[in-house]
């Protein structure tokens, strides 16, 4: 079995990428399961529908992802246009859905520590990226940390969910809309970043599968729910998916993971060509642009 380095580092950064991809599958199918049964049981059916809608949603757009990187031909500017359009349509959506509807949900209990809550998710989405970015590309080591961080972003998510589950809303269009929102074009996109670094997108399964896996055992227990809990672990899942909207947004720079995933020859700067590849910055502007406004429009609409 090859001993490379894969991103998901189950239980150390040196486990071959098979296993990890196993531990994944494990974890998230096995998880499901076994979090649906406990459920049924205890009648959370609410709680199971808004857990499967997260999970389905993440790994159709995981599926969507996938096909797409395995399509990107064509010249080098073409190439540069499709992939500008689908991270920024991606991130666009996701920065949009995480103002409108993740945002007012961690500072509605408490506003400060809300905030708090929100500015350690960015740091910690930083510190995890930081520390698990081996910086070689070509490696699926660069890939993992959008991994963890969709995991502890879902992992937050589930306990905040769990906890105030007698309280929340009813099933409807604008709870589904939060959902598919920010989970399916994060499904998108770090299915093509882990499928460009020879990662198994399979991969994505225990974070697809984290928000039911962590809301059910808290809903079964009902804990009492707290204002600062609400507040501070919702915020930090807040500010942990920001970052990696943040991480996915189409950067044009000669260096960028952008020109990388396009396969720019090296000379390419000495090309004809190369000033007409200028253009994919406005194409990443307005593709991110309209991002935002899918999500917004579908919000007005609801």
């Amino acid at each position: 079995m090859p001993s490379s380095s894969s991103t998901f580092s189950f239980p150390s950064t040196l486990m071959p990428r098979d296993r990890r991809a196993r531990w994944a599958v494990a974890l998230g199918g096995g998880g499901m399961g076994l979090v649906t049964l406990l459920g049924l049981a205890a009648g959370l059916t609410k709680l199971l529908a808004i857990g499967w809608t997260a999970f389905l949603v993440m790994m159709v757009g995981a599926k969507l992802g996938r096909r797409a990187e395995r399509q990107v031909v064509g010249a080098p500017a073409q190439r540069l246009r499709r992939l500008a359009w689908a991270y920024g349509l991606s991130s666009g959506a996701m920065v949009t859905s995480t103002a409108l509807f993740l945002v007012p949900n961690a500072v509605s209990r408490d506003a400060s520590l809300g905030g708090l809550g929100i500015a350690l998710g960015i740091i910690g989405g930083f510190t995890v990226h930081t520390i698990l970015h081996r910086g070689k590309p070509g490696t699926d080591d660069s890939a993992s940390p959008v991994v963890w961080v969709l995991s502890m972003h879902s992992l937050g998510a589930g306990l905040v969910i769990g906890a105030v589950y007698a309280t929340m809303p009813a099933l409807g269009a604008l709870l589904g809309l939060a959902i598919v929102s920010h989970k399916g074009p994060a499904g998108y996109a770090a299915a093509r970043r882990l499928q460009r670094r020879g990662a198994s997108v399979s991969l994505l399964l225990w974070p697809a599968a984290a928000v039911c896996v962590a809301a059910v055992p808290v809903g079964l227990v009902d804990p009492p729910t707290s204002d600062v809990f609400h507040a501070v672990v919702f915020g930090a899942a807040t500010g942990l998916f920001l970052h990696v909207a943040v991480d996915f947004l189409p950067r044009c720079g000669w260096g960028s993971e952008l020109r990388r995933a396009a396969n720019l020859p090296s000379d390419l700067r000495s090309a004809p060509m190369y000033e007409g590849l200028g253009n994919v910055r406005y194409h990443a502007v307005w593709s991110t642009l309209a991002g935002s406004l899918l999500v917004a429009g579908a919000w007005g609409l609801l």
